[in-house]
């Protein structure tokens, strides 16, 4: 594989649904090695790894992309064409990416009972397998399990072509990548290192901005407080030289008008007032080109909702089929009004149908459980779109307001011909909270969300009083928000869930 080299030359894009572009003039250039592409949801990450392998081509501007391109989306809904000859491939190097991915041979032929991380894995193992030159992967590390992403870390480094990395995993970013494209629409900037040092360059960066908004704010301050004391002046100097209301033989008073005409002393603070006038728009100027960031109110409030019944559920001790002659055996299970609890265990031990089962059961007033599943089609991503331009407007004002707490634009989203998978998670939450529910289950909730999304929905959920249900790999993340904990482990025959706090 030669030396392959993705560049983008002055880079305009848009969706025919947005009112202004998407990217505009973006130049950048991706080296062999890992680039990581950081921002927040819609801001257009996917599309540029879409872009970078070709699938999307730019309105102006240029994108060479040197040979064979993949890329990776974050959904997993179809198999990869090549994974068959895969399972099947004796070549060393398949093989090791199998023992290393942890793909099993029957794969191929049962992709609709596989775990979304079995998927992802899977996907990523055929894309490694057909050395591209240009690899773009979207959130690698969504559905999978802590050993899972150790196998994958571990496999990704043997990629040896131009790799986009777009991903919430702070680990993995400072372990592969070289430098990372963080992404402030409608442009991105390219930080050397990865997500923490290119995140802290970024910090100093807006650091040193303020400040100079700041010396630019207190000059443009000052100079505005002379000008108006100088127009006074000026103003007094223009009454003191006229001689109107003088009395005709008032001869001294009108001499010394005269002379301070000749002598010019009677324009003096009107030239001032010029001078100081051309500064002061030089100083509003600079004022105008010191911009920052806008600082988002973050964080959403959760209106007081909570159950009056003593249970929000009962289940009484059974088990479920998860195919292949395996079972997933659970005890008697409950949730009281105020319960948090935590769903884990490694991929395809039966988290998310033990979630379907737990849904199907319940007796929880119509409106007053909000789910949100691991994945959630396109055709279902643009219905939950569309029923939201559908709400009333004070309905729809008050759940835009929970999407921009979470970290998204409204106005963005809204324009979009289809949400991206971490805004279509926004927005089923938004619509969730207006109802004020009794119990929120979410599968994965943190899956393609940016890391500042994470953090709103961290406090979003800490500030909710009622129930919570989180099926989740991200430890941090669950620290946080529970007190009890349903643990799947493997054993002969299939699954059992062992419940602690």
């Amino acid at each position: 594989m030669g030396q392959a080299w993705v560049r983008f030359q002055d880079v305009t894009f848009g969706y025919e649904t947005t009112s202004r572009p998407l990217l505009e003039g973006l130049t950048c250039h991706f080296p062999v090695g890992w680039t990581g592409i950081i921002g927040g949801n819609g801001v257009g990450k996917t599309t540029i790894l879409r872009l970078a392998t070709g699938a999307l081509r730019p309105q102006q501007g240029r994108v060479t992309v040197p040979g064979r391109a993949i890329y990776c989306p974050q959904r997993t809904d179809d198999a990869p064409e090549q994974l068959g000859e895969l399972v099947r491939a004796t070549e060393a190097d398949a093989c090791e990416i199998r023992g290393r991915l942890a793909v099993e041979e029957d794969w191929a032929g049962r992709w609709r009972t596989l775990s979304h991380g079995e998927r992802k894995r899977a996907q990523i193992g055929v894309a490694l397998w057909l050395k591209p030159e240009v690899l773009a992967l979207d959130e690698p590390t969504n559905h999978i399990d802590a050993d899972a992403r150790a196998l994958l870390a571990s496999a990704l480094p043997m990629y040896a072509g131009a790799g986009l990395l777009v991903s919430h995993d702070r680990e993995l970013l400072d372990a592969l990548c070289g430098q990372c494209l963080f992404v402030e629409p409608p442009n991105g900037v390219m930080r050397p290192g990865g997500y923490t040092e290119g995140s802290q360059q970024a910090g100093r960066e807006e650091e040193h901005r303020r400040r100079q908004r700041r010396t630019a704010k207190t000059a443009h301050a000052r100079l505005r407080r002379e000008a108006v004391r100088r127009r006074a002046k000026a103003s007094r100097a223009n009454r003191d030289r006229s001689k109107h209301g003088l009395g005709a033989k008032d001869h001294d008073a009108r001499a010394k008008i005269d002379m301070a005409r000749v002598t010019g002393r009677d324009a003096r603070a009107g030239q001032l007032l010029s001078q100081l006038s051309g500064r002061l728009r030089q100083a509003e100027e600079r004022l105008q080109h010191a911009r920052v960031k806008k600082v988002h109110e973050l964080g959403v409030w959760v209106p007081e909702a909570r159950s009056k019944r003593d249970h929000l559920f009962r289940i009484a001790a059974g088990s479920i089929p998860l195919g292949a002659d395996r079972r997933l055996r659970f005890p008697g299970l409950a949730m009281r009004p105020d319960s948090r609890v935590a769903l884990t265990g490694p991929n395809g031990s039966g988290k998310s149908t033990l979630i379907e089962h737990i849904v199907s059961r319940l007796n929880v007033p119509k409106g007053k459980v909000t789910y949100i599943p691991q994945e959630i089609d396109l055709e279902s991503s643009r219905r939950a779109l569309d029923e939201m331009r559908g709400l009333r407007r004070d309905a729809l004002a008050h759940a835009m307001t929970v999407v921009s707490r979470l970290n998204s634009r409204p106005e963005r989203l809204l324009e979009s011909e289809a949400p991206s998978p971490g805004e279509v998670r926004k927005l089923l939450l938004a619509r969730g909270i207006a109802e004020g529910p009794h119990l929120i289950i979410m599968d994965e909730p943190t899956n393609h969300l940016d890391l500042p999304s994470i953090e709103c929905l961290e406090q979003a959920l800490d500030d909710c009083p009622c129930g919570l249900l989180l099926v989740s790999h991200d430890k941090r993340f669950l620290a946080r928000l529970v007190r009890t904990t349903w643990r799947i482990v493997r054993e002969s025959g299939g699954s059992r869930v062992v419940v602690g706090e």
